[in-house]
């Protein structure tokens, strides 16, 4: 059983930056491979980033590309979303989960366990 604790949001204007973390407890971070997802109010929870277990392969969506880096630090049990740039649709409730999955996945099915969330809010 793998618990996940996110950190790191908050209120931030338009352009500027935050990085946020996601603490794993419980079990064997290294075994598996993290993703960080968002969700607004209203819609569904969306895809972000991923990171293989060994950092070699980050897949980013397509809107967040060339600003957004994730990093994990193995020895620390830890997960990492460095986001610049920030703009106002980036506004969302930020989930980081775990897969067990061969590769990192961008689909939320396939996600065994979350955090609560961290609120991460963009003003223009």
């Amino acid at each position: 059983q793998v618990q996940l604790v996110e950190s790191g949001g908050g209120l931030v204007q338009a352009g500027g930056s935050l990085r946020l973390s996601c603490a794993a407890t419980g079990g064997t971070f290294g075994g598996y491979n993290m993703g960080w997802f968002r969700q607004a109010p209203g819609k569904e929870r969306d895809f972000v980033a991923a990171i293989s277990r060994n950092g070699g392969t980050t897949p980013y969506a397509d809107s967040v590309k060339g600003r957004f880096t994730i990093s994990r630090d193995n020895a620390k049990n830890t997960v990492y979303l460095q986001m610049n740039n920030l703009k106002p649709e980036d506004t969302a409730v930020y989930y980081c989960g775990a897969s067990a999955l061969l590769l990192p996945t961008a689909l939320s099915n396939n996600y065994k366990y979350w955090g609560q969330g961290t609120q991460v809010t963009v003003s223009s």
